[in-house]
């Protein structure tokens, strides 16, 4: 890979991406940078302020529609962030889902493998599932059940990305299956389990937990290490076709919310019905991505962050309205 590095981001403007391209700055590698965004979720402010350091290119256009051809003439790395991710709600929206995160993965990666593009597919760990306590990336195809049309298709894209690379000798990628994301960024979102659950408390609303759910461990990955984790494998040129579990730590839903109690005291909990609450307790192992050389430091008192941004907004009790 050459000394500097063109890069192309599908939905740089959401939680993650807007963290991303905001983090640039002069000990990166990346010279340019196209954006490619529909803003179906109108997260216009996400182009603020962008680093004066790096040369930005925004196209507004949709993966299902979007000619990548010529773009791509001039791209090293495809970062492919856009896609539904609401899983708790894509079983209302499941044709949507299909279409966003399954076939408009596979466009994106057709035309990276026609151009000669290395990829960066972000899936999940919820893609696992499973029953047993502890997995990691080398599991059998048993402990592979997602429980959720959102889990379903990220699984499906990344078998479509496997398959590819094996008729497509060219195409290198990186898979990524992503812990819950939480952490501050300029797009960021709510409906991912910490983030809600500090929105919730803070605004004076129950924390609504699913039944069972509230000593079940689950992997999450702070926002931080995310970003780091995404700059580290396009600068490391980590592209040996494989899947990753990016993990900051595994917690159940009690730790979570005894972190929120350090800053919300009066934090309460209402237990809710939910068709995904069926996943039992699993651990998700990190140490093959640590074998590549990074080094994980997201904790979850980066909560705190959060936390202080929307005390700002509900800073009285005593307001009546």
């Amino acid at each position: 890979m050459k000394e500097s590095i063109n890069l192309l981001i599908t939905g740089p403007l959401g939680h993650i991406g807007s963290r991303f391209i905001h983090a640039m700055n002069s000990n990166n590698r990346i010279n340019k940078i196209v954006l490619i965004d529909n803003f179906s979720t109108l997260r216009y402010p996400s182009l603020f302020n962008l680093p004066a350091n790096t040369h930005f290119k925004f196209i507004e256009g949709d993966i299902l529609t979007f000619d990548f051809e010529e773009i791509l003439k001039d791209i090293d790395v495809v970062l492919h962030l856009a896609a539904m991710t609401d899983a708790a709600n894509s079983f209302e929206h499941e044709e949507l889902v299909m279409k966003v995160n399954f076939e408009g993965t596979r466009r994106v990666a057709q035309a990276c493998a026609k151009a000669n593009v290395k990829m960066i597919f972000l899936s999940t760990t919820s893609v696992y599932g499973t029953q047993e306590e502890i997995v990691n990336e080398d599991c059998s195809l048993d402990q592979l059940n997602p429980q959720s049309p959102y889990a379903k298709t990220k699984l499906m894209a990344e078998n479509f990305l496997v398959d590819l690379a094996t008729r497509e000798t060219g195409f290198k990628f990186t898979i990524c299956r992503f812990g819950t994301i939480f952490g501050t960024s300029v797009g960021m979102r709510f409906h991912t389990a910490i983030n809600k659950f500090i929105w919730q408390a803070v605004m004076d609303q129950p924390i609504t937990v699913w039944k069972t759910a509230l000593h079940q461990k689950r992997p999450y990955l702070s926002l931080s290490d995310a970003v780091r984790a995404l700059f580290f494998i396009i600068e490391q040129n980590t592209f040996f076709n494989q899947i990753y579990n990016v993990v900051s730590l595994n917690i159940s839903v009690n730790d979570i919310i005894n972190e929120i109690k350090k800053y919300v005291p009066d934090t309460k909990i209402e237990f809710v019905e939910s068709k995904i609450m069926n996943q039992l307790s699993y651990h998700v192992e990190n140490k093959k991505f640590i074998d590549l050389g990074f080094t994980f430091t997201g904790a979850l008192s980066e909560i705190e962050e959060t936390v202080k941004l929307l005390k700002e907004a509900n800073s009285s009790k005593n307001i009546q309205v």
